[in-house]
């Protein structure tokens, strides 16, 4: 009998964990990140469930002429958030899936 006192005691810390984890998700998700290029002339801030809120763009980079640089500095502005939302994710729901095998 004394294993089915282990085993409903480790269901409910896995129950734990996982209402701790849906918890910590879900406070990721609305978190604002913010990725920048070419010294903050194109700013994108993204939620951390990799929603795209708002994009800022400054007059002196806007060049009729070369909506290609334009367009490379969204690029890289977005992608930078995503990374900044892709290291936040590591770092806080790591905790959780370091442990479980199959992670």
């Amino acid at each position: 009998m004394r294993g089915m006192g282990n085993m409903q005691g480790m269901m409910k810390q896995m129950q734990k964990m996982q209402k701790e984890m849906a918890k910590t998700q879900e406070a990721l998700n609305e978190k604002e990140f913010i990725g920048t290029a070419s010294g903050d002339l194109v700013r994108v801030t993204v939620t951390g469930d990799r929603k795209m809120k708002s994009i800022s763009i400054k007059p002196e980079v806007v060049d009729p002429e070369d909506i290609e640089i334009l367009e490379d500095l969204i690029v890289l502005a977005t992608n930078a958030a995503l990374a900044n939302v892709e290291a936040e994710t590591e770092a806080t729901m790591g905790k959780y899936t370091k442990n479980i095998p199959g992670m």
